[in-house]
């Protein structure tokens, strides 16, 4: 994991990076690395090997989710539906949703809280 200096990772600031090497897949596992955390947000990549998930949440604000590599089913208010590399899907802020891996994939979590 990087080191974290005012809320964000140094390592990635001013770089051009391969968003699919900055959180690698691993058996039976969800990884997650923060790139940004600030106060008005947070940027954040995950890797989800095939089978894993998030159960069940609701966040206080829209979370922005673009799929980076593989298939998720997302579930919101209780609708399933199925998104792959390319695609985006914004999970409404108060409404219950979850993630699962279809297909180990990769996404990019974006939240603003302002």
């Amino acid at each position: 994991m990087s080191s974290t200096h005012g809320g964000e990772a140094q390592d990635i600031k001013g770089k051009a990076l391969d968003l699919e090497s900055l959180a690698l897949y691993q058996e039976s596992a969800v990884v997650s690395r923060t790139l940004i955390d600030k106060k008005v947000g947070t940027v954040t990549i995950f890797a989800f090997d095939e089978g894993q998930g998030l159960s069940e949440h609701t966040a206080p604000y829209d979370a922005f989710v673009q799929i980076v590599d593989g298939e998720a089913e997302i579930t919101i208010s209780g609708k399933p539906l199925r998104a792959k590399s390319g695609e985006i899907v914004v999970m409404p802020a108060g409404e219950p949703h979850s993630l699962r891996a279809v297909k180990r994939f990769k996404m990019l979590l974006t939240m603003i809280r302002a």
